[in-house]
């Protein structure tokens, strides 16, 4: 296999984007979700469409032992990975004390754990080859606390800060680490996290659009990337770190009331 990337939930929306994305330019994948039924239909997409070899991994991420069992299933295959796409990851609405905890430990173990230790495993064959790149897909929610959506925002928060961290680590290799922060994108994630009915879905982005925005992202080396924002939203982003905290919180937590 060559120019090998390895995608977390490739099996809809910004994921899935992403992998037709690195196909049409001729790179092999191994494509990673819990659905593996629907990884398998985007597998036979791939191949007959682009001529790619495509590894399937069906995977739990949000199992605290999915990212070893990724990692050892690639080594034992003998698969060199180039491009390491954290993408998975979801969130839930609701007040934090009446949520299932169980819903948001899951949402924790694979926003932060999975991502995490799927980097930790994958980037030191990257600095040992001096070259690589990993995106991890963040959020424009990581610049502000989240009042019903408590977890989430601070997820991503997590993935946020954590890539620019160690970003700068690797400042001195070949090794990049970009964060792509989309707004409110055209997926399954607002029905899954019961945003669908609040305002700050009501206009969305394309998921192939914040897709290509990362991907472009990611092979320019670019630490940040923000993208799918309205010019209205683009405004509240620039205000954000002059807003009293307050006004902030109450501003975000009306965006995410269901009318």
């Amino acid at each position: 296999m060559k120019k090998v990337a390895l995608i977390t939930g490739a099996s809809s929306g910004i994921g899935k984007e992403f992998t037709h994305i690195h196909a049409e330019k001729g790179g092999d994948l191994i494509i990673v979700a819990r659905r593996e039924e629907k990884l398998n239909q985007l597998k036979a997409e791939l191949e007959q469409k682009h001529g790619v070899q495509v590894k399937v991994i069906g995977k739990d991420l949000s199992q605290q032992t999915a990212a070893k069992e990724i990692y050892d299933e690639v080594k034992s295959a003998g698969i060199e990975v180039e491009f390491l796409i954290n993408n998975a990851g979801f969130g839930g609405r609701g007040k934090f004390h009446e949520r299932e905890w169980e819903k948001d430990l899951a949402m924790i173990n694979l926003n932060i754990l999975t991502l995490t230790a799927l980097t930790r495993f994958f980037l030191p064959d990257f600095v040992a080859k001096n070259k690589g790149k990993i995106l991890n897909v963040s959020s424009t929610a990581s610049y502000m606390p989240g009042p019903l959506q408590a977890v989430y925002y601070a997820t991503k928060a997590y993935v946020t800060f954590f890539s620019n961290a160690i970003s700068e680590e690797l400042k001195d290799t070949n090794i990049t680490v970009t964060a792509l922060m989309p707004g409110a994108t055209e997926t399954e994630f607002a029905k899954t996290s019961e945003m669908d009915k609040t305002d700050l879905f009501k206009n969305t982005f394309s998921a192939r659009g914040v897709a290509e925005d990362g991907y472009k992202g990611m092979i320019k080396g670019k630490m940040d990337v923000v993208s799918g924002l309205t010019f209205g939203q683009k405004m509240m982003m620039g205000a954000i770190p002059f807003m009293p905290k307050k006004m902030l919180l109450k501003q975000v937590h009306k965006m995410q009331s269901v009318n």
